[in-house]
């Protein structure tokens, strides 16, 4: 449970930190992860990013404010993060309908009441389409060699990946060929941070070598370290992919006694794999630490 926990303390910052600006990435050192793997976490646990919960929160405390105290709309606006009272209204109106003033006038009636919707596609798919118990395999040192790109996930509000990976694997499986070494039939999506104070993600779309050769133009090479991996099997269309991302992330994590080693998640792509087809099978890996005694 040492993720649920980590969750805990990064949600206890935000709280703490409510009337100041939040880095994403303060609040995943508060954790004591990283930003990408805090995000993620929470994304799969919640289903919501990690910027849409602070906007929530610091809404919530305002609609406190508002019906409960006598601090003027300006005041509230600033302790909600807003430079202007007109921002504060605009944005408060947007996810309301209707201005703080008009709120304040109603007095304390909830906003927030939802009608709870159990996700019945995501538990369909964990009956079908994705192996519950990973494979545990140790993987040596890998050398790929690929097509590079920076995108947005699906834990941030910027995600663009249905912009920026379906194009890139469209560029790249035509010139498989000029790669030198390329050990014939996989082709693995590698998947890390894009550095260490971004909420954007680093994409190779690449094959292993092995043995020396020049990279081919515009592609670029990366180590991957040896590692254990959890090998999980993806059943169905690539682009639902998440769904099992996200098990991994909220479900396996949470209950497996190990934790994710911070190093490049895999896709992986081998001859049962097909771009549209209900039959296919991939594979998703994530490096973990041995579990915890």
């Amino acid at each position: 449970m040492l993720h649920l926990r980590q969750l805990q303390e990064g949600i206890d910052y935000v709280e703490a930190h409510l009337e100041s600006d939040i880095e994403l990435a303060d609040v995943a050192r508060a954790a004591g992860l990283s930003q990408w793997h805090f995000q993620r976490i929470f994304k799969a646990l919640t289903h919501e990013t990690l910027k849409t919960y602070i906007r929530s929160r610091r809404f919530a405390k305002a609609l406190e404010q508002l019906a409960g105290t006598r601090l003027s709309v300006l005041d509230i606006a600033l302790g909600a993060g807003y430079d202007t009272q007109e921002s504060f209204t605009r944005a408060f109106k947007d996810c309301f309908r209707l201005t703080p003033s008009q709120y304040r006038r109603m007095g304390n009636r909830s906003l927030f009441v939802r009608k709870i919707r159990l996700d019945e596609s995501y538990l369909a798919h964990l009956r079908h389409n994705v192996s519950l118990a990973p494979q545990i395999e140790a993987r040596p040192a890998m050398r790929m060699v690929g097509l590079p790109t920076d995108y947005y996930g699906i834990d941030s509000e910027k995600n663009n990946l249905g912009q920026k990976l379906p194009p890139l694997w469209g560029r790249f499986l035509p010139r498989l060929h000029e790669i030198a070494n390329a050990v014939p039939g996989v082709c693995y999506g590698v998947v890390l941070p894009a550095g260490p104070h971004t909420e954007q993600l680093r994409y190779l779309a690449c094959t292993e070598v092995q043995g020396a050769g020049d990279v081919p133009p515009g592609m670029a090479a990366m180590e991957i370290p040896a590692s254990t991996y959890a090998r999980f099997t993806h059943r169905g269309a690539a682009q639902n992919v998440d769904a099992t991302v996200n098990y991994i992330y909220g479900s396996w994590l949470m209950s497996a006694g190990r934790s994710h080693t911070l190093g490049p998640d895999l896709e992986i792509y081998g001859a049962q794999y097909h771009p549209t087809s209900e039959q296919s099978v991939m594979h998703y890996a994530v490096p973990v630490h041995a579990p915890a005694v």
